[in-house]
């Protein structure tokens, strides 16, 4: 049997976009838009209680499966859901995640922060904060036109 263990961990990561804080929450709140930086939910229902789920992955790689409810959503403000992701029947973690949208002189300022449970080793804090930048910086390319 393997060894069961919990990892848990908060990451915090911010972003100034040249957008609007409604364009930037638009992104969020819009299927199609958050299509183009995140990915295409099979399920999305942006309400308090709603679920967004996708389930996919590379060609040659494992199904991953997200499956999100929406917890708090305050137009062009803030946004809060939790999330578990798997890989194929394997649970690899649960998280918070909270999106804030603050109006700056430029545009928005976006801070994102989640707290999460990791399990097993299947994946840890440093991948899931990699891969939200990676994520963040395609939505600021979204919001700001260059997509």
């Amino acid at each position: 049997m393997n060894e069961r263990y919990v990892k848990h961990a908060t990451f915090v990561i911010e972003r100034t976009y040249a957008a609007s804080p409604e364009s930037v929450h638009q992104a969020w709140a819009d299927p199609i838009i958050k299509a183009k930086w995140f990915s295409k939910p099979d399920i999305f229902e942006f309400q308090v209680g709603g679920r967004e789920y996708s389930c996919g992955g590379p060609p040659e790689g494992p199904i991953f499966t997200y499956n999100a409810i929406y917890q708090e959503l305050i137009p062009d403000q803030r946004i809060v859901y939790t999330y578990t992701l798997d890989s194929g029947s394997t649970r690899m973690s649960v998280s918070i995640t909270t999106i804030e949208f603050i109006k700056v002189e430029d545009g928005t300022k976006l801070i994102y922060t989640e707290q999460g449970a990791y399990f097993d080793g299947h994946d840890t804090p440093e991948i899931r904060e990699h891969g939200t930048n990676l994520m963040l910086d395609t939505l600021g390319k979204v919001v700001e036109g260059e997509m």
